[in-house]
């Protein structure tokens, strides 16, 4: 079936001439209900005064779902149609309209799904948008969307991670340890990875001022290691701007969140390092491939983070791996949280085998929490 659009201009005196158009493609029915509707039942309504809804979500890039290897290899058990982008940020967009979140951030954005879809879409929706590209010939990277009603922005900043590593005072340590291996220096400086700092000011407290960080960590099943001193170089380069911002507005209070998706179970280091402050020189992450070895490189960070969404046992499902790899870290002395949305179940994700499906248009799955300024 195909769906032929018919219009027929008109004002108070003339009738003009009909135009229409006929759909290139078939017209397919729609997947039905989708498990991300029953999560909207927690987020029916927007939140308010010091109360503020995040979400984080890799959206899985065009750039990487439109394959033969994804269809044959990585997601046999998703029908083609629904890998198709055209097909899928109809879901996304849907899914992300009724989270009615203050903050999303997403990684894994399509540049031109982000100019052409998600921008002008969240626009009416009342959310502001900004891409930052993932590296230099990537045609993907993060997205940081705020609630214009509820925020206003102050500053931004980026950084390419391999850059940074090499110019950053508060990197010095990182930087000594990786120049000591050739081969750790060599891959590490090759990553494309990138990470977001958006600076926002609370309307409903002007003294309440957020940092909003956003990144997407090197994925390869022997990366612990660089995984590990990608996550220490966002946390050092965003507690170097917290530093910053309280300097230079005293008397205001200045928290963080830290979303993305981190390619780390919470058993890894970096979740020790976030939550715990410290990732010591004899974590096994170190030594993930061992002619890479970080040697006598311990991480220590003074902010005291959590996970606004739990550790729970996915937030990545697909028919080869299933783990808690997305989290929203926060900023325990500032911030607490109020309501964690509850993840699809096991059942659910299962269905169609694994994800992404007809009705998950993602392999990860959004984190959402509402949290509220102290």
């Amino acid at each position: 079936m195909k769906l032929k659009l018919e219009c027929i201009p008109v004002n108070d005196v003339t009738v003009g001439p009909t135009v229409e158009t006929i759909s290139k493609g078939q017209v397919e029915a729609g997947p039905g209900p989708c498990p991300f509707e029953t999560r909207h039942l927690f987020t029916s309504s927007k939140l308010n005064n010091t109360s503020f809804r995040c979400v984080t979500y890799n959206i899985l890039a065009d750039l990487y779902c439109d394959s033969d290897f994804t269809r044959n290899v990585l997601h046999p058990y998703c029908p083609p149609y629904a890998l198709q982008i055209d097909y899928r940020k109809q879901l996304i967009m849907k899914e992300l309209q009724g989270y009615n979140a203050d903050i999303i951030c997403l990684q894994e954005v399509d540049n031109k799904v982000y100019i052409n879809n998600l921008k002008p879409f969240l626009e009416v929706e009342g959310l502001q948008g900004l891409f930052y590209k993932k590296g230099k010939t990537v045609a993907e990277g993060l997205a940081c969307f705020y609630r214009q009603a509820r925020f206003e922005m102050l500053k931004e900043e980026t950084i390419l991670l391999a850059d940074a590593l090499q110019s950053k005072p508060c990197l010095e340590d990182i930087w000594k340890a990786v120049q000591e291996n050739k081969l750790l220096k060599d891959r590490i400086l090759d990553r494309s990875t990138v990470a977001s700092a958006t600076i926002l000011q609370s309307k409903d407290d002007p003294n309440k001022i957020l940092i909003v960080g956003n990144t997407h960590l090197y994925f390869h099943p022997d990366a612990d290691h660089i995984r590990l001193l990608q996550g220490g170089i966002v946390i050092y380069w965003l507690r170097e701007i917290r530093i910053k911002l309280i300097k230079e507005y005293p008397g205001k209070s200045v928290s963080l969140i830290l979303c993305g998706d981190f390619n780390s179970v919470p058993s890894c280091g970096i979740y020790r390092l976030y939550t715990t402050g410290i990732a010591l020189d004899d974590l096994p992450d170190w030594k993930s491939k061992a002619e890479e070895a970080v040697l006598n490189l311990s991480l220590f960070q003074d902010m005291d983070l959590g996970s606004a969404g739990g550790t729970p046992k996915f937030t990545n499902y697909t028919a080869g791996f299933a783990g808690c790899l997305d989290y929203i870290f926060y900023d325990k002395s500032t911030l607490v949280v109020e309501q964690v949305i509850p993840f699809p179940s096991l059942e659910e994700v299962r269905v169609h085998t694994a994800l992404p499906s007809i009705v998950f248009p993602s392999d990860h799955i959004a984190v959402i929490s509402d949290l509220r300024f102290t």
